[in-house]
């Protein structure tokens, strides 16, 4: 691997290892790929390296003394895939990891990351991106940002080519928005800068347009339409804009709700920036049970955009949901700012 593979090794797992309890951890790591096997083997060293209590469990450990395995909590263990999964020690496993690896989806038996306490795409296997730690293990500050950036940065280059026949969903979501001449914009999470164009048509020539993403390589990759349509570049979080209070009239977000750790802290910190009557727009070309499809996972009821917690969130944060539409082929979802 080269060292910056290595690099991003060492930050998935010692963000693993700082989310797991202090002395000792009973963490099973779960998949449908041999994966599994690479990461659970790569943490127990790393724990170990750490001076951590820290038992690799087989397959041979499992059959040979089940009993005692169950009864004993071993001090701190480390066990991988679903047949170690279903058979927690006694208190149950302080963490379950999830390898998302390609093909996606359950193992044939109910085994699911939806519900695992940290969730590690893998689909690269140089290129280790933690995509979930559940909060009660470690606050999202702790490792959001280094994460969203490692998973979008090994995709920049080929967003376009591989997400180019989206463009004409984004001008129409655009155009059914009917933003007001001379509004001040801001594209966030803006990627390679899709929505720039139909924007810039929908708000003139003389309205300021800003394109926010948190990646680098997003933002050079967007450096061409940004340039194209007189909008300005902006790396920032989307959690932590450094924009003035009430100095945006309108916030087209494409794909970026399901990204955010926490539903409430984003869109309060988007009422924060957003004028009185200024609008939300929430757009993604694929309807949530088709994303949901294409990830290998079930549609939840309690997700972010689902309607009710949307609506809820909304609320709860200083917007009126005015619009939701969640078809097979597109998401959109207006808000007003109260």
């Amino acid at each position: 691997m080269t060292d910056d593979q290595q690099r991003r090794w060492a930050t998935v797992l010692g963000h693993v290892t700082a989310a797991l309890p202090a002395h000792a951890a009973a963490v099973v790591v779960d998949g449908n790929d041999t994966a599994t096997v690479q990461l659970a083997d790569l943490l127990a060293a790393t724990l170990r390296e750490q001076g951590r209590l820290c038992a690799r469990l087989t397959d041979a450990a499992l059959l040979r003394d089940e009993d005692t395995w169950r009864a004993e909590r071993l001090p701190g263990t480390v066990a991988d895939g679903h047949r170690w999964r279903h058979r927690p020690p006694t208190g149950g496993w302080d963490a379950v990891v999830w390898v998302r690896t390609p093909p996606s989806g359950d193992l044939g038996n109910g085994y699911r990351g939806d519900d695992a306490d940290i969730v590690i795409d893998l689909h690269d296997p140089t290129w280790p991106v933690i995509r979930h730690i559940d909060g009660r293990l470690a606050a999202h500050e702790l490792w959001y940002r280094t994460e969203s950036q490692a998973f979008f940065a090994a995709r920049a280059a080929t967003w376009d080519t591989k997400f180019g026949d989206d463009q004409p969903a984004y001008a129409q979501a655009v155009a059914q928005a009917r933003l007001p001449a001379g509004a001040t914009t801001l594209d966030l999470g803006c990627g390679t800068g899709r929505a720039l164009p139909a924007l810039r048509d929908a708000i003139g020539p003389q309205a300021t347009l800003l394109g926010v993403d948190l990646t680098p390589q997003m933002l050079t990759a967007a450096r061409q339409r940004a340039r194209h349509c007189g909008a300005l570049l902006l790396l920032a979080d989307a959690q932590r804009l450094p924009l003035p209070d009430a100095s945006i009239d309108a916030v087209f977000a494409a794909g970026l709700i399901n990204h955010l750790p926490d539903l409430d802290s984003g869109l309060a910190e988007l009422a924060r920036i957003t004028r009185t009557g200024g609008s939300l727009i929430l757009f993604h070309p694929s309807g949530r049970a088709a994303l949901a499809a294409r990830h290998g996972r079930a549609l939840r009821p309690d997700e972010p955009l689902a309607e009710p917690v949307l609506r809820a969130g909304a609320a709860r944060t200083g917007w009126e949901l005015t619009s939701y539409d969640d078809d097979a082929h597109r998401f959109h979802a207006v808000a007003v700012r109260r």
